[in-house]
This record gives structure tokens, sequence and C-alpha cells, in this order.
């Protein structure tokens, strides 16, 4: 997967990967962009008590949420707050943690709360979500020049803080989480952003109530975006099952993408092609139908059923024929 490694999680971690049952869905979904698989990015209001306020030092965090499933997207959220107020309101008060050690339940209550008008929450912080198609991913990472999902994610986390620093919020501290080298990662910010005091570092969703904030804003917002992309199978025994955490080591995606591959086209927006695992499954059970591009320049006087090369050919019968079946005769009556 250039670069990127197939999570495999134990039956607690897919616990907590999978979305609640009614999960918040917060205003950082929207629903005609997941469904057209296209990625899109979402900014908060700027908090009350920040508004019209350039004077007050904020402290940021960021964190992702869904780089290793093979179903749904990639999310990157930034979290802000007045710096006073970072570990007496995110920590103290509404106890915030890593995303992954709190229950699907908890994370949705407190993105709740951050969205409700008139909370502490709401008055005092502000958020930002990016949300990576997995179509985009996938296009991204499968192009003549690969675009790795590092680089991806990079990008996604440089342009949320840009469009902070555009609506005025005056941010002098920035926490990041990483899961590369920390060292490299954070040299690239600080010739970005030379004038803010930048730390990246591993498990800062747990040593940064900015970064656990962050955690959550990201992780909700990628369970509500898997729930509305997997509502669009609605019919029959598809919506009944379901399809769980959208990780490869989880036996209802794999079951879920095992029945509902199409052998030509595989799966819809919600799916990462360039995964180990969905080109596996193409490859052993789509293996029958190949599809062989010519070279450009190659294609003059081509039909487009010339494009389609069948495990075994058939020997006789017209074009048609072999196309849409043989004939029925008056022998079979």
């Amino acid at each position: 997967m250039d670069g990127v490694e197939e999570m495999t999680l134990d039956s607690q971690d897919i616990a907590q990967e999978t979305p609640a049952s009614d999960v918040f869905k917060a205003p950082s979904i929207h629903t005609p962009s997941l469904l057209a698989g296209a990625s899109y990015t979402h900014y908060s209001p700027i908090p009350s008590l920040l508004a019209n306020n350039t004077s007050t030092e904020c402290v940021l965090g960021v964190d992702e949420a869904g780089r290793g499933p093979v179903l749904g997207p990639m999310v990157y959220a930034l979290f802000y707050l007045p710096l006073p107020s970072e570990r007496p309101l995110l920590a103290d008060t509404h106890h915030f943690d890593d995303s992954k050690v709190l229950t699907p339940a908890v994370r949705s209550s407190l993105m709740e709360k951050l969205c409700t008008p008139g909370s502490d929450l709401h008055q005092t912080c502000g958020w930002a979500t990016r949300v990576i198609s997995a179509r985009d991913i996938s296009s991204a990472m499968l192009s003549a020049v690969p675009y790795n999902l590092n680089a991806q994610a990079m990008d996604a986390t440089v342009d949320l803080i840009k469009g902070v620093f555009a609506r005025g919020v005056n941010v002098k501290e920035i926490y990041i989480d990483t899961i590369g080298q920390p060292a490299a990662y954070q040299k690239k910010l600080e010739r970005i952003f030379p004038a803010i005091k930048i730390t990246v570092a591993k498990k800062a969703d747990s040593l940064y109530p900015c970064v656990s904030a962050a955690s959550v804003c990201a992780k909700v917002t990628r369970d509500a975006a898997l729930e509305v992309c997997y509502e669009s199978y609605s019919e029959g025994d598809v919506a009944a099952e379901g399809w769980g955490s959208g990780y490869p080591s989880d036996a209802r995606c794999t079951t879920w993408l095992k029945k509902n591959m199409d052998p030509v086209f595989g799966w819809g927006n919600e799916c990462r092609f360039s995964w180990g695992t969905a080109k596996e499954l193409l490859e052993a059970k789509g293996g029958s139908l190949k599809v062989e591009w010519p070279v450009e320049g190659d294609d003059e006087g081509m039909k487009m059923t010339d494009f389609f090369a069948a495990a075994q050919e058939e020997e006789d019968g017209d074009e048609l024929s072999n196309w849409y079946g043989s004939r029925v005769t008056a022998e079979v009556f």
C-alpha cells in the first residue's frame, strides 16, 4: 500500500473502532459528498470567546482517524481553544482522552456537547475536519506518480492549520500526533510555520488534551461518515449484517466485502481499492474477467469487446452470441 500497513486489530480494538449504533452526526457530515466519494473540509464557526478577539493566545491539536481501514474515509481533525483553558476544560471537566480508550458512546456524547450552542465547549473551542474519501485515497496512491498516504496526511494537516490562521485565530502552540518519524515531520512543519511552537509526538493524543479532543472529532466524524456510506446499502440482508469497523481484520468487514463484490467493478466509493485486501479479493474472485488496455496510439480499429479477455474464450459463435449469450432455438422446446 505504498508505505501503509493494513492494521490488524484484536476483538477489543475492533469493538472500540466500530461506530456506535446512534453515533452523533456532527455538522462535519456532508452526506452528498460522502455518497459521491468526494473529499471535503469543514470548519466550525469561530467560538464566541474568540470572535473578533485576536489577542487571545490559543493552543491547537491535530489527530486523525481511519488510516488503516479498507472501508470509509480517513479523517484529519484539528481542535483549538485558549491556552489557559486547555487542561481545566478538556481534561479536568470533560475528561477528553485518546479516542481509542473512550467508548463509542462517550465519544459521540462529547462531540454532541461540542456542537451544542450555549455549552462551555461550544463557546470556547473551535475545530475543523478534512475528510479524505476512500476513492480519492486510492486514486492518488494508484496514479502514475503515486501520492502516498503520508503525503496526503501532511497536506491535509497543513491546509487545516492554514485555514484556522486565515480565520484570524491567534495560534501560538501546535501539538500533533504522528505515526511516522516525529522529528522529520516536526521539521517540515516548522519550516512552514516558523513563528509557532510545534510539538510532534507519538501518542500525543494521550499526552495533550487538545490532541485528545481532535482525536474525538476525527473519530466521531469518521464513524458517522461510515454509517452514511453504509445506509446507501439499505435493502435486505446487506443492511442487517453490517460491515463493522471497516478494518480488514474485522470479520464483518471481510464478509461484507466478499458478499458484495461485483466481479468487474468491485465495490463503490466507500472502498479503498489500493489496499491489499481489496486487490486480493478482486484477483481471487474477479479473475475470470480481465481488462487489457492498449498502449496509447495502438487502439485504432479496436472494438469495445476487444478490451475484455475471458478466462476461457468460446471457439464458436458470432460476436453477439459471445457477448450476450447463445440464442434460444426451437430445439430447446
